[in-house]
């Protein structure tokens, strides 16, 4: 375990100085601060204009609008993290073998399933400060402004960051065998086709179309990040959006708690296949 440690530490160390990490870094806080201004002006706009009856309306108004804006927010960290989760591992192992640093790291008196597991945990310790930057920073805007809390945001902050893991994940693992270039482009085609299966599934299940429904399923046993997306929105959507069954960016085709099971144990599956792939790889 301390050579896991040790491999973590030294990954972080690398990796918090790069390019992509620094440009992740400028963008998140651009982001931030262009989402809060945003805010600000369509909050204001939206209730300053509004002719409402009573403060019981105008308080549910004021909660309604929060909540769509901070999904939406939300669901652009959403993206934001997981594509730095997939540049931070896409070149990572075959990268190194070509440059010749990862034959030094296994030239030690180390296993590569340690060499491997240590990189991984030094990418989600850096992925997670990232998601929790940009969720956090994105739901205390926010907070401060109209002074809303979403219901269970940890929850919904947490599968965030569960999807952003899942994809960083699946990049590290293609990485074992693929070049750089080739992961990315494998790895954001499966974040797209789960994007495309996740609406597939919602569309079929407003016009009752079961095949639709079905076909969306069997896209999110593929690959589940999607899923993830559609479990977080709907726990932090609002009461009465829920019961509407209406959201800009909730999901009418809500996941079960097993699909997050189902996520967790698919992550833990390709890590083990990351694992499995780099023992047996010629360096």
């Amino acid at each position: 375990m301390r050579k896991i440690w040790t491999i973590a530490r030294m990954t972080f160390r690398e990796n918090v100085r790069k390019r992509i990490v620094l440009t992740a870094l400028v963008l998140g806080l651009l982001f931030l601060a262009f989402f809060s201004i945003g805010f600000h002006l369509v909050y204001d706009s939206a209730i300053n204009e509004s002719e409402l009856p009573n403060e019981m309306v105008t308080r549910l108004v004021r909660a309604e609008a929060s909540n769509a804006l901070l999904q939406a927010g939300l669901y652009a960290v959403t993206f934001l993290s997981v594509a730095m989760g997939a540049l931070l591992a896409a070149d990572t192992v075959s990268g190194e073998i070509n440059s010749g640093t990862i034959q030094t790291i296994a030239s030690k008196p180390v296993r590569r399933s340690d060499v491997i597991l240590g990189k991984w945990l030094g990418f989600a310790i850096l992925l997670g400060l990232y998601a929790l930057l940009m969720s956090g920073g994105t739901t205390l805007s926010v907070w401060l402004q109209s002074g809303y809390l979403p219901r269970n945001f940890l929850v919904g902050l947490s599968l965030i960051y569960l999807e952003a893991l899942l994809i960083m994940t699946l990049a590290l693992f293609f990485s074992c065998f693929l070049p750089g270039l080739a992961t990315g482009g494998v790895v954001f085609g499966l974040y797209g086709l789960a994007f495309i299966g996740g609406w597939v599934e919602q569309i079929g299940m407003a016009i009752e179309n079961e095949t639709a429904v079905q076909v969306g399923i069997i896209i999110s046993l593929v690959i589940p990040s999607e899923s993830l997306w559609r479990r977080a929105a709907f726990e932090m959507e609002s009461a009465v959006a829920s019961m509407m069954g209406f959201s800009p960016f909730g999901a009418s085709s809500v996941p079960s708690p097993l699909m997050v099971w189902y996520a967790a144990a698919y992550l833990g599956i390709i890590l083990l296949s990351a694992v499995s792939t780099f023992k047996h790889r010629d360096l």
